[in-house]
């Protein structure tokens, strides 16, 4: 069969619908003919099922429509048993995104790939799937819009990142004492003579001899913050001299730290320094007492809204969480303290 180039589409005369969207999810029907999207007349011109678009070869079409990443997400998804659809309005079913995903079925998306067995038909979808080069950068915003990143190398090998909304949710204790006396000295906080449950228990600072919860407690400056602002330590400098002198230290983002410490302690999470893993914090989900502390299961970096990712930093960071049994969380905060959580691991279709 031949096709012709209709726009930003490939026309299909009849019988297209029946040839490739009815047996094999192809397109979008008009009538008896068919659109399809330049990335799908790829794959059939690849499959030599088109003979030629416009007079064009798989080669020559490839070449004039520029379409090489999307053709070899395309082409990997479909061998390994997928229908799936360009993102393109009108061409999905907005309902497919299905109750657990509120948004369009397209957003961000380039590719809507759809439950195995299933096709455009049927009102479900598996993936939306961003296509990305590995140079390429992406918004975190369009990172939301888009559960599933494929990221194609410069040796044409591909990545699947599944992206997710985490909760992070703990049952940690929470209790702390009031008014402990405390020094501010450099870029963190000394507790000289605290209540031995304040690190025992619910995992605040660092003994100042290592071994033991007994004796004096140094405090990160996000720790003692905290603490000030709900009065479970007492500084002459106060609550704002303790952030006064975080900024100093570290600008802005001590206030986004500061404020994703604050939220995770509020969940019951206990967020400690996550700098040996290259990141903000790392998580304990359940702390009862330090002497039995489990291990921890995320590590957070604190990010602004408006960072954008590359894909080779997010299969950085996915993989250093998996070779430590963690998985990545991004806190993208505000200036107001408002958080968007997001979390991105390894994925295989």
């Amino acid at each position: 069969m031949h096709a012709t180039l209709d726009g930003d589409a490939v026309r299909v005369d009849p019988p297209g619908r029946e040839r490739f969207y009815d047996s094999r999810g192809y397109g979008r029907p008009d009538g008896n003919a068919l659109d399809l999207a330049p990335v799908e007349a790829a794959h059939l011109l690849f499959r030599d099922d088109l003979e030629s678009v416009d007079g064009m070869g798989f080669r020559a079409f490839l070449a004039a429509t520029d379409c090489t990443l999307p053709f070899l997400v395309y082409k990997d998804l479909r061998d390994r048993g997928f229908y799936l659809s360009p993102a393109r309005e009108g061409w999905v079913d907005a309902a497919g995104a299905g109750e657990e995903n509120e948004t369009d079925a397209t957003g961000e998306a380039d590719l809507v790939v759809f439950p195995r067995g299933k096709g455009p038909w049927d009102g479900a979808v598996e993936y939306r799937v961003r296509v990305l080069g590995e140079r390429e950068t992406i918004p975190a915003a369009a990172l939301v819009d888009a559960d599933t990143l494929a990221v194609v190398d410069e040796e044409s090998e591909l990545t699947y990142l599944a992206v997710e909304r985490p909760e992070l949710v703990g049952e940690s204790a929470t209790e702390v004492p009031d008014g402990v006396p405390a020094a501010l000295l450099a870029d963190r906080v000394m507790l000289w003579d605290p209540p031995r449950a304040l690190y025992a228990r619910t995992f605040y600072g660092q003994p100042l001899d290592g071994r033991t919860a007994d004796g004096a407690l140094q405090c990160s400056l996000v720790e003692a913050a905290y603490l000030a602002e709900r009065g479970a330590i007492r500084v002459d400098a106060g609550y704002e001299g303790i952030v006064e002198r975080g900024r100093a230290v570290e600008g802005e983002r001590f206030d986004r730290r500061l404020a994703v410490y604050r939220a995770l302690r509020e969940a019951g999470v206990v967020p400690k320094t996550g700098f040996k893993f290259g990141a903000d914090f790392r998580t304990y989900a359940a702390v009862e007492s330090v002497e039995d502390l489990g291990h921890s299961e995320h590590l957070v970096r604190v990010l602004a809204p408006d960072h954008a990712f590359t894909p080779r930093a997010l299969a950085l960071d996915v993989r250093l969480a998996h070779g430590v049994r963690k998985r990545i969380a991004f806190a993208l905060t505000d200036a107001d303290g408002g958080i968007d959580w997001l979390s991105v691991s390894r994925l295989t279709p």
